[in-house]
């Protein structure tokens, strides 16, 4: 390994800070994370998975998230289906149908089964509509961020040797040429 637990910690938390700053999310909105240990760790996505690695920075985003009353979203990898890990408390207020599946550092991922350890009562699910995310090793997570999907440029784009993405989504913007946008302020057209 050419980078440090540590080290990789401390890149997750600086490009995480970083994203949360851009997407401007409210309290418990969802936040999607796909991870592959394997990219973090140079090698190729799937191939060189890494428990201790997964731990390290899926308890970073975890704890960041927490302490902003937002929810995490762990996605798994293709053979699970990408399905999710999150608490069940979302999954019941959200609606989302729970699916069957008990991920393994193979077939979910690392970072499922770090998330599945911190969470206080995790479910797993098949779709989630996610207010923004990050992508750690080209896992593409935008299935599951809702519409309309903003890049976010993090200022660092690697954890380890993985390229990260973000997005967060921003309201749809409907009408002609002479609709107007932003918060609603109780007046009526005239």
């Amino acid at each position: 390994m050419d980078f440090s637990i540590e080290e990789m910690k401390e890149q997750t938390r600086e490009i995480t800070l970083d994203i949360l700053e851009q997407s401007n999310l409210d309290q418990k909105d969802i936040f999607v994370v796909g991870l592959s240990t394997s990219e973090v760790l140079g090698g190729v996505i799937g191939k060189n998975s890494s428990l201790e690695v997964g731990r390290a920075i899926i308890s970073v985003i975890f704890e960041l998230l927490n302490v902003r009353g937002l929810y995490l979203a762990v996605q798994g990898c293709e053979h699970i289906n990408r399905a999710l890990v999150v608490e069940r408390e979302v999954a019941v207020e959200s609606h989302f149908e729970q699916v069957d599946v008990l991920p393994s550092v193979h077939a979910g991922g690392s970072g499922q089964l770090a998330a599945l350890a911190l969470m206080k009562d995790p479910v797993e699910i098949e779709h989630i509509s996610a207010s923004a995310g990050m992508d750690i090793g080209d896992t593409f997570i935008g299935m599951h961020i809702k519409h309309v999907q903003v890049p976010i440029r993090p200022s660092k784009k690697e954890i380890g040797f993985a390229h990260v993405t973000a997005a967060y989504s921003r309201l749809k913007k409907i009408g002609g040429e002479r609709a107007e946008y932003g918060k609603w302020n109780g007046n009526v057209c005239g």
